[in-house]
């Protein structure tokens, strides 16, 4: 590698460092060294606009993956602005028929891009893509290129029937983010595998109880959780007890509120003191609430990866004998509306502290309560 190489891979590190704080990036290395000085200087640029911290963190691990899909299907850097047959070669290597397969070897993304991908850990799933996410990366290729200047070729009607034919070809059953919701019994059985006084069983206490409580918090929420966004509140008095401990979530701008809308959630109770338990025992005054723990109990001073609190539902799942590919992180948020359910808190106070804008997306947990547990559904009990 030249001197001048080098110099520019170093550079762009240090700049990936400097919005760290603001775009978690734990591969910074790697990301130095795919993306290019543009690419870096576009991140830059849209931190700086205010663009919101997991749009950002999506539109950059886009940017990683498109390039690095790039560089192994057609040996080059992504082209800007992107010519029509690069997007139609994009969706014809990610939407493509199995059956097809195995009449064509040739048919889908050629062996060695898919390698290629694989080695450097953007490829994990086999099979087609889903289109969803298909369809998400190539609209954040389209808001790349225009937050460049340039004009793409996304809404051509070319990409477009391509990708609808491509779907209809291969039809997939949408299936949820988490097959199980974490309902109030399962997050007790969570809880149960945490309940030492370890690091690690505090931190993962922690998350469960805050993830759950504060209605269902996406795990980027969570994991992005700051000391500054937490407000002690007043006590709640309660009839048969003392004062309940309380404080206020600040969650700024979340994927679904408005451009200057301060999204606020509270604790109450337990969650309060779990989570105070953590910050006592890990010493944490100031910066990211929630940060990985190494193999000699030393605890990170950055936040902790979003895909870890994933890890950490999983791992919960299988310690408390339940099967841990049922469960995710998204199962805090589904469980929270369905237990919402389950006890008759009315919608609108539920979604109040989800923070779910879709009335029609909410409620389905609501109606799905209702239906397993009514008349309809016990006519032979």
């Amino acid at each position: 590698m030249s001197s001048s190489s080098s110099r520019s891979i170093e550079k762009r590190t240090e700049t990936l460092d400097t919005i760290a704080a603001v775009l978690p990036i734990d591969r910074r290395d790697e990301l130095a060294e795919l993306l290019t000085d543009q690419d870096v200087e576009t991140l830059r640029h849209l931190v700086n606009e205010g663009m919101g911290t997991n749009t950002l963190r999506a539109l950059t691990s886009d940017l990683a993956y498109l390039q690095a899909w790039s560089l192994a299907a057609t040996g080059a850097s992504l082209p800007w602005p992107a010519p029509e047959a690069l997007a139609l070669k994009f969706v014809a290597h990610h939407l493509w028929q199995p059956e097809q397969r195995e009449i064509d070897p040739h048919h889908g993304m050629p062996d060695i891009v898919e390698q290629s991908l694989r080695d450097q850990r953007f490829l994990r799933s086999t099979g087609p893509h889903a289109p969803d996410t298909v369809r998400r990366r190539l609209a954040s290729w389209s808001t790349l290129t225009k937050w460049r200047g340039l004009t793409g070729v996304f809404s051509s009607p070319a990409l477009k029937s391509a990708i609808r034919l491509a779907v209809r070809a291969t039809p997939r059953q949408r299936r949820r983010k988490s097959a199980k919701a974490v309902t109030g019994d399962v997050l007790a059985k969570l809880l149960a595998t945490c309940a030492g006084e370890s690091l690690r069983d505090l931190r993962d206490r922690a998350i469960l109880m805050v993830g759950f409580a504060s209605g269902g918090r996406r795990r980027s929420e969570i994991a992005g959780l700051r000391k500054d966004q937490l407000t002690i509140e007043a006590p709640i008095t309660v009839e048969d007890g003392p004062p309940l401990p309380s404080l206020s979530i600040h969650l700024g701008r979340t994927k679904t509120s408005g451009t200057e809308h301060d999204e606020v959630v509270y604790l109450t109770g337990r969650p309060v003191d779990a989570l105070n338990a953590w910050l006592a025992a890990a010493r944490i005054d100031s910066g990211s609430v929630f940060r990985a723990i190494d193999r000699w109990g030393n605890v990170s001073k950055r936040a902790i990866d979003p895909k870890a609190i994933n890890d950490i539902v999983k791992q919960r799942a299988a310690l408390a004998g339940l099967e841990a590919g049922q469960f995710s992180a998204h199962g805090l948020r589904s469980g929270y509306l369905t237990e919402a359910a389950n006890r008759g808190v009315p919608l609108p106070e539920a979604m109040e502290q989800s923070r779910h804008r879709s009335v029609q997306q909410a409620s389905s947990y609501y109606n799905n309560a209702t239906r397993r547990t009514g008349k309809a559904a016990r006519l032979l009990p």
